[in-house]
């Protein structure tokens, strides 16, 4: 049996592009997607950005939901800490009452922006320094009617997020590091790693995951998913083109530029220094590109070496053709298709 395939969005910008052509453009990879067999499309949470329009994701994964029928649709993930974890609770019941037995909460830890967003975010400096992902996990779930609840006298004990006839989603946990994967092995949960941008951490966080999990109600056995950043084409030729858009993305935030998602052609005429150009051939290691076959083939490799379950596509292309199109290529070779 082939992999499952499933799509990582962060919902880029291209330079060419505005923010509402990427949302629709979102949603027409979505329907494609479902159609090809893929099993869950995730979106990623990112703020104060102009390349990526992914910031307000329940709303966005209700906008794909609607315009799907069978593919999972989920949060990859929500940043807990930007939150309060009620709010969280509540957006997530609705989205699962609308849509049932589709809807996935993937939760990190990460800020997922700058510091200086992540205080506008949170109201607090307390908050930035504050590291306690576990505690707010445990609110939210009892927040939901779900977990071990509140203990009596807790300030909480009678605050719920309603729907008391709807479960919380799935929660996955997210990472780039060992801690998540220890977390989601404790706790009995799916796993998501985030290889597109700490390769080098992955093989001891999966295998942390796969060693440490204990069964739970919810998942008996671990389910980890690998994070991937790829770039598909035709020809090896345009798949290297097309992958220079992720060599110049890496470059500018090694630098703290922000921008939209270049073009093949404004990456080609950037005028890289030395530096510039080791970080985009470092960018490479994150990155596996070519022909159908190539990619495939490497990362069922990758695959295996980590022992992943499930393999989630991010695919960072400035045309919306051409990433459509590595989509389908790729549930081609993959045979989901």
């Amino acid at each position: 049996m082939p992999l499952p395939l499933s799509v990582l969005d962060l919902v880029p910008v291209a330079s060419d592009a505005t923010s509402p052509q990427a949302l629709r453009h979102m949603l027409d990879l979505a329907r494609l997607t479902d159609r090809l067999g893929y099993r869950r499309y995730w979106i990623a949470e990112h703020h104060s950005t102009d390349g990526f329009a992914s910031s307000a994701t329940a709303v966005l994964i209700g906008a794909v939901a609607r315009e799907t029928e069978r593919i999972r649709v989920g949060s990859g993930g929500v940043m807990l800490p930007n939150h309060a974890p009620l709010a969280v609770a509540e957006a997530y019941l609705t989205l699962h009452a609308l849509h049932p037995g589709r809807i996935d909460l993937g939760l990190g830890r990460a800020p997922g922006t700058d510091p200086r967003t992540a205080l506008a975010l949170r109201g607090s400096a307390d908050r930035l320094g504050a590291d306690d992902f576990p505690r707010q996990l445990a609110e939210l779930e009892a927040f939901a009617g779900s977990g071990d609840g509140f203990p009596s006298g807790h300030p909480f004990e009678r605050v719920s997020a309603g729907f008391p006839d709807v479960d919380l989603p799935p929660i996955w946990l997210l990472g780039s590091s060992t801690f998540g994967a220890q977390l989601a092995a404790a706790q009995g949960r799916g796993f998501a790693f985030a290889h597109h941008f700490s390769p080098d951490h992955a093989p001891a966080a999966m295998r942390a995951y796969r060693t440490g999990f204990r069964p739970s109600a919810g998942m008996e056995a671990p389910h980890a998913i690998l994070a991937v950043s790829v770039v598909c084409a035709e020809t090896e030729e345009r798949a290297d083109e097309l992958a220079r858009t992720h060599d110049l993305l890496w470059v500018r935030l090694r630098k703290g530029e922000r921008g939209p998602l270049p073009t093949p052609k404004e990456a080609a005429a950037y005028p890289y220094t030395a530096a510039d150009r080791e970080a985009a051939e470092a960018s490479r290691r994150m990155l596996i590109w070519g022909t159908p076959d190539t990619v495939r083939d490497r990362l069922n490799d990758l695959a295996t070496t980590l022992q992943a379950d499930e393999l989630m596509i991010a695919s960072h292309v400035a045309s919306p053709q051409e990433r459509l199109r590595g989509y389908e290529l790729l549930a081609e070779a993959f045979g989901t298709a």
